[in-house]
């Protein structure tokens, strides 16, 4: 979810599409908050390893 945040930042900000930036920014945020919560050890979505 990280790599696909990043590249709709890019997209967003290559092509000017405002919406396309902020769905990269809110993708990359998740992403972040999804990727601390598994390397601290908390199941995420009801798994602790994704595979």
């Amino acid at each position: 979810m990280i790599a696909i945040g990043v590249v709709l930042v890019i997209l967003g900000l290559i092509f000017g599409m405002s919406t396309l930036t902020y769905i990269g920014v809110v993708a990359l945020v998740v992403g972040a908050v999804l990727w601390l919560l598994g390397a601290a050890g908390h199941a995420v979505g009801g798994r602790r390893v994704w595979y």
